[in-house]
């Protein structure tokens, strides 16, 4: 494609009816004073819409415009362009035909951006109108760091493996400690998982290297891959920063620290492991802003809210979320602590660790090593005076034999359980040794979740369905299986190319019944889960599972993953 000619984009819209000479003469004065480009602040000031400017742009200079939502990229051509200059240009290469890379412009009216690319790329380009509204949220997410993570790896391996470090700098204590490989290093890990919206981190010695890795809607992936070598410097850096003692190298840690990555306030909880070949770091991510939940916004079916608010609004009894864990129960418990939250009532929490801080909650951090442990804490917290008392974990027969007392004396108890489903909650409880009258009398209701992964809405495409998963939808389905759609993504840049894009809740919850309360007291577990069954009947994970494949919000395989129960 030739060079393209100069266009005034103010008299472009003038001709178009889009623009008044008041309204132009004012943005011009505008850009002035400020510098900003006049596009810009066309848009800012209301005059017109990013998109109109595109469609013009692109329908004047016989250029496409192309939907960033839609873009496949190939990271080795979106390199080609280095970041600096995508970001100072407002450009990006969105793919190669023939030899001619074809690169998308803000403003392709801007002559002097196409010569810079065309030397920095030399390449021919063609170019093409993309908006900057979707041109910058891109850019965050193609150009990932993985290049500069392992640059920045094998600097710390040179400079640990060629010069003695003194034990200070390797920690970063020194007065340079911003330019200390090993600083450097892990700011960049840092911010690439928040970037790519990594919930945990994990830094993992094996025999021949140093594997980092980020889990991501659930998932690990692997981020990078760096000499042994610089294993202990990481694992030393992280300690020192959460507190932890540097000299101990063969028990397990746990602490957490706070730092500013990319205008983020994020709270990291660590622990370490030693293993065959150094100590795993694993590092859990918390964004001090993340907004909490509320209950109308987990997607939760109208049914299972309604029961799950009912149980919530009496004044005593207890209520158990359960389910693996990262399956999302502390948001849930978290999300009905914020409905229940009000001056009226006291409520103390005892976590750990205290993952969410909530305005107006008495929230106490147990400490085994001081011996401050779940049991010893809820006996204080009872003298307290509670309202509502949240207990993190159901960990031993003496915390849920306090916290059914409570629930059972006056107090809403609310808490979570490592157990498969609704129905073989009870059963655990009477496994850990619990009386079987507590448990009847206590537990009011259980809701068991996971968490699915949903369809990149950007990639979103119509799917087929496989042998194995027909056969799974017609348990739910019977003969309507092919009478609905499903979808699957195929990867895009929003979701890095893995067809899903954020998670949502799958729940069931099973209520003490009368039935179910009788059938506790009794010593047949068979004739207690033969109730449930009958209770919980077309209200299982599975089922709802297979409503967010209705919904086009999973996928079937998805769906399978998640809701693996054994139901005849």
């Amino acid at each position: 494609m030739p060079r393209p000619e100069k266009v005034r984009l103010g008299d472009l819209l003038i001709q178009e009816g889009l623009l008044t000479d008041e309204q132009l003469k004012f943005a011009l004065d505008e850009q002035k004073r400020s510098g900003r480009k006049l596009g810009r602040i066309f848009v800012d000031s209301g005059f017109v819409t990013e998109d109109g400017i595109s469609n013009i742009l692109a329908r004047q200079l016989q250029i496409p415009f192309v939907d960033l939502r839609q873009l496949q990229y190939k990271e080795e051509l979106i390199r080609l362009l280095p970041e600096t200059m995508a970001r100072r240009y407002r450009a990006l290469v969105l793919g190669e035909k023939d030899g001619v890379l074809q690169v998308g412009l803000v403003d392709p009216t801007d002559l002097r951006v196409y010569d810079e690319i065309s030397r920095a790329v030399r390449r021919n380009i063609d170019i093409a109108v993309v908006s900057e509204s979707q041109l910058m949220p891109t850019i965050d997410r193609v150009y990932r760091h993985t290049e500069e993570i392992a640059g920045l790896a094998k600097e710390l391996t040179s400079e640990m493996s060629d010069i003695p470090v003194e034990f200070g700098e390797l920690l970063g204590l020194s007065a340079t400690a911003e330019d200390a490989p090993v600083v450097k290093l892990l700011h960049m890990v840092f911010e690439e998982a928040l970037r790519s919206r990594a919930s945990d981190i994990h830094i993992e010695p094996q025999e021949n290297n140093l594997r980092i890795r980020f889990r991501i809607d659930g998932l690990l992936h692997v981020q990078t891959e760096a000499d042994a070598k610089i294993a202990s410097a990481v694992a030393l850096r992280l300690k020192l920063m959460s507190g932890l003692d540097i000299s101990e190298k063969r028990l397990p840690q746990d602490g957490r620290f706070h730092i500013k990555v990319r205008n983020a306030a994020v709270d990291i909880r660590i622990s370490t492991l030693p293993t065959q070949y150094g100590e795993s770091v694993v590092m859990r991510l918390l964004a001090q802003n993340q907004t909490l939940l509320s209950l109308d916004h987990m997607h939760m079916p109208p049914r299972v809210l309604e029961r799950l608010r009912h149980a919530l609004h009496r004044p005593s009894g207890m209520v158990l979320v359960t389910g693996p864990t990262g399956s999302g129960k502390t948001t849930t418990l978290y999300a009905a602590l914020n409905e229940l939250n009000s001056p009226e009532k006291k409520i103390i929490t005892v976590e750990d660790p205290v993952e969410y801080r909530l305005p107006g909650l008495n929230q106490v951090q147990v400490h085994e090593k001081i011996d401050l442990s779940f049991g010893k804490v809820l006996r204080t917290v009872l003298r307290q005076d509670p309202d509502i008392v949240l207990v993190g974990e159901m960990r031993d027969t003496e915390t849920a034999e306090i916290g059914m007392r409570a629930a059972m004396t006056g107090h809403l108890v609310l808490s979570t359980l490592h157990t498969n489903d609704a129905m073989t909650t009870p059963i655990r409880l009477l496994d850990m040794g619990v009386p079987r009258y507590m448990v009847a009398l206590s537990v009011h209701l259980v809701l068991a979740q996971r968490l699915v992964r949903t369809v990149c809405e950007n990639c979103k495409t119509p799917a087929s369905l496989q042998p194995h998963e027909r056969e799974w939808l017609r348990y739910e389905l019977h003969e309507r299986v092919d009478a609905h759609p499903y979808y699957q993504g195929k990867g895009c840049s929003h979701c890095n190319n893995t067809g899903f894009q954020g998670r949502t809740g799958v729940y069931e919850f099973l209520e003490m019944s009368d039935e179910l309360v009788e059938a506790t007291n009794q010593s047949d577990p068979a004739a207690f889960m033969a109730a449930a069954r009958r209770q919980m009947a077309g209200a299982t994970l599975r089922r709802d599972a297979v409503r967010l494949v209705l919904a086009g919000r999973t996928t079937v395989d998805e769906a399978m993953r998640v809701s693996n129960q054994n139901e005849e």
